[in-house]
């Protein structure tokens, strides 16, 4: 794809997202601009090409980020098939107590470049890399969500601590999804293998059905908006379908026990009692156990939608973790 097509085609998806005016007005509350923005520094020619919102990574992929506040930097890694604005309840939260908040749309998701090739946790840890190094970020809390959990946990075993002083891991995939010989609480291929395969059929549908499970609309007494279930959807299929289609083999198939492993700053782990997307016993409290400094915070009852649907108590957890 041409560098000026990749330009028409993301400026196509930031005009449809601009026109859903009902989910996205709040949008630019969070985006880069004035004495916020004056006071972040430029990058250097090594680092990649560096804008105001997005970097250009080594394969000359446009990853697209918000950067808003000033303070202690707060990175946000998304779950799948969403992107940055998925953390838009926290990184508003923190930004308004004093905190730097940076949220990246991972490469095929959102308003990033959508390559056929490179959809893998580790190049998804090199772009988060690539973006660190370029804002010069140092001394970060590391915020990972489901997939976005993997990500942060693969970014700590590829490129290590040094910009990490804590990191917080959601409703995230590690150690491992699938069920195996070595991961027996897994789940069984089955089931990701009929996330392909609605994924394929009609995936505008299976976003919609999807919502349900993950915010736990199917529990009796849970009130689940119809607004924040039509966010997900619309979030999803902002994502390129080769983009979705192959980060479902990079969350569930992925092992992070080596990672999870070189984990030695403070982790804070929480996870949904509740989850039905990313069932505890399998990730959260095996992740715990495998990171040297862990702590196990369960939601009993919360589903694996968490961030939105116990926002503020995920929000209050944040900031008393982040200032501890």
């Amino acid at each position: 794809m041409s560098k000026k097509i990749e330009a028409e085609e993301v400026n196509s998806r930031r005009k449809l997202l601009v026109g859903v005016a009902g989910v996205a007005a709040g949008a630019g509350l969070l985006a880069a601009g004035g004495a916020s923005a004056a006071a972040k520094p430029a990058a250097t020619a090594a680092q990649g090409k560096l804008t105001v919102n997005s970097v250009t990574v080594k394969d000359g992929t446009v990853i697209r980020f918000k950067d808003s506040g000033t303070g202690t930097p707060v990175v946000f890694s998304h779950g799948w098939p969403l992107q940055g604005d998925a953390w838009e309840d926290q990184m508003m939260f923190l930004a308004s107590h004093g905190y730097r908040v940076i949220a990246h749309d991972r490469r095929g998701h959102g308003l990033s470049s959508q390559p056929w090739q490179g959809n893998d946790m580790d190049t998804y840890a090199d772009d988060l890399a690539t973006l660190l190094d370029a804002l010069d970020i140092k001394g970060a809390t590391l915020v990972g969500h489901s997939t976005g959990g993997g990500e942060v946990a693969r970014y700590i075993g590829r490129h290590g601590e040094k910009r990490v002083a804590k990191a917080v891991l959601v409703g995230a995939v590690p150690p491992q999804m699938v069920k195996s010989a070595t991961n027996p609480g897994g789940l069984p291929m089955s089931v990701f293998d009929g996330i392909r395969a609605g994924v394929l059929a009609d995936r505008s549908q299976f976003f919609k059905d999807l919502t349900v499970p993950f915010f736990g609309a199917n529990r009796p007494g849970n009130k689940v908006s119809q607004g924040m279930r039509d966010t997900f959807w619309l979030q999803g299929m902002q994502c390129g379908i080769k983009n979705a289609y192959d980060c479902i083999k990079q969350f569930s198939e992925t092992d992070f026990t080596a990672d999870l492993k070189k984990i030695s700053v403070p982790t804070l782990v929480v996870h949904g009692g509740d989850d039905q997307i990313v069932p505890i016993d399998a990730s959260g409290k095996a992740a715990a156990k495998l990171i040297k400094n862990a702590r196990l915070v369960i939601y009993e009852g919360a589903p694996h939608g968490l961030p939105a649907t116990h926002k503020d108590r995920l929000n209050e957890d944040l900031l008393t973790f982040i200032k501890s």
